[in-house]
């Protein structure tokens, strides 16, 4: 549970960095652009990394984790309709398009339904822990890129009707290639019943 905690820090630490304008362009003053996004990415990685160790490392130990009981069957379902829009949102992060517009922060709107799906069908600590502070992350970021009138990647670009279908069809596609395969070779936990 450390393990995973220290990652969750790490990850979602750095990542606070950014809501800070004063504390963000302090860092780029004192040490410059290019020396902050190292910094960043390496230690976004180095707690990826950690999330990840620390998340398998619970789950294949189940006596170090602390379990609430079995989700009914039926979130199961809920939780596979809420990632189809979460994996729009996601490409949608990255095209310029209505979508992208219409959502104004795709990435946060992924996290966010991505965090709610994982913490309806899994009842554990560690589940919570990591789910959750993502959830809670992507609720306090959204609020304050409004308040710091962020736009993300994108920045003010605006796409038409063919990001749009760029954006439905990759989402799409990534939606089906983790629900058929993806989930089980990259998480180790199949989806669907062979």
């Amino acid at each position: 549970m450390l393990l995973l905690a220290v990652g969750v820090i790490l990850f979602l630490g750095i990542h606070l960095v950014p809501t800070s304008p004063e504390l963000r362009n302090g860092l780029v003053a004192r040490f410059g652009a290019p020396a902050y996004k190292v910094a960043f990415a390496v230690v976004s990685f180095a707690g990826l990394a950690v999330i990840v160790l620390g998340y398998h490392k619970l789950q294949m130990n189940p006596g170090k984790n602390v379990f609430f009981g079995e989700p009914p069957v039926w979130l199961n379902h809920v939780s596979w309709l809420l990632m189809l829009p979460a994996m729009i949102a996601l490409v949608a992060a990255y095209v310029p398009s209505h979508i992208h517009t219409a959502l104004k922060h795709p990435m946060l709107v992924a996290i966010k339904i991505w965090a709610l799906a994982h913490l309806l069908v899994n009842w554990d600590l560690g589940s919570f822990l990591l789910f959750g502070s993502f959830l809670a992350y992507a609720v306090y970021d959204r609020i304050s890129v409004k308040k710091r009138g962020a736009l993300g990647p994108l920045g003010a670009k605006k796409g038409g009707i063919g990001g749009d279908i760029v954006v439905l069809v990759v989402g799409i596609g990534l939606y089906a290639f983790m629900l058929l395969y993806g989930h089980a070779w990259l998480i180790g936990k199949p989806l669907l019943p062979a």
